[in-house]
């Protein structure tokens, strides 16, 4: 009978043992990064709720989506931009989407505008303005603001006119905040978040020009939690997760 007890002893220590050394489920999310705030915030729930931990990446459009095919890893990935969803989806890539939000490109200045930047397009062109523009190839809003001034059939002139590219939205507002810059286009989202607003006023694009971009929020093929990023998705997606991407400007 001691025998046996010492036996039962020795296997729940082994059994605690295992238990204590189960390996946290670990998730991955390609995050542009205009999204960041809101997907963070969801991150927080789910880690919560299906006790894993969730990594965040946070860059380009263009160059997480690069990321994802080259190290063929992740369970996620958010685009400001529309198309790198619908490239990933033909391709395979993306099984599964969700819309989640809007966003709009819009022109913003220093607050108070204190050079009075008229909200046409045209201002773009003026060389009284310091001009800063994303980078078409390497995120959304780069891609987006091409978009836009091709149609108005100026985007070679306000290359031209602007003193430097940057890769994304965030370093657009940073060269606002650094006196770099007197005129950006970026996304409108992130003029609404507490650490820029105290620093930029928007001024708003024609619909012509500057239309709603819709938001999606993708399951990669490479995921090695499939459940738990469905049910990420599927909380974005619910009312209760887009009252938090509402609450970021989208």
């Amino acid at each position: 009978m001691k025998q046996v007890l010492i036996i039962f002893f020795l296997l729940s220590v082994v059994s605690c043992a295992n238990n204590n050394h189960k390996k946290t489920k670990e998730l991955l999310i390609y995050c542009g990064i205009t999204m960041e705030k809101p997907i963070y915030e969801i991150a927080q729930i789910i880690e919560k709720q299906e006790n894993c931990k969730i990594f965040i990446t946070i860059g380009g459009s263009e160059n997480l989506y690069n990321s994802f095919l080259i190290n063929e890893v992740g369970d996620m990935y958010i685009s400001g931009s529309e198309s790198y969803i619908e490239k990933g989806i033909s391709y395979n890539y993306i099984l599964d989407t969700v819309f989640v939000g809007v966003n709009k490109a819009v022109m913003m200045v220093k607050k108070g505008n204190p050079k009075n930047i008229s909200n046409i397009l045209e201002s773009l062109t003026n060389t009284d303005y310091r001009v800063v523009i994303g980078n078409p190839n390497s995120g959304s809003i780069g891609k987006e603001t091409k978009r836009i001034l091709s149609k108005k059939n100026i985007f070679k002139e306000v290359s031209n006119n602007t003193i430097y590219f940057t890769t994304d939205s965030k370093d657009l507002i940073i060269a606002i905040k650094n006196n770099d810059a007197d005129l950006i286009i970026n996304w409108q989202a992130s003029s609404t978040w507490d650490d820029n607003k105290r620093y930029v006023d928007v001024l708003s694009i024609d619909e012509e020009f500057a239309k709603e971009k819709k938001l999606f929020l993708g399951l990669l093929k490479y995921s090695k939690h499939p459940a738990i990023s469905k049910k990420f998705i599927e909380f974005a997606s619910s009312s209760e997760g887009k009252a938090i991407f509402k609450k970021y400007g989208f």
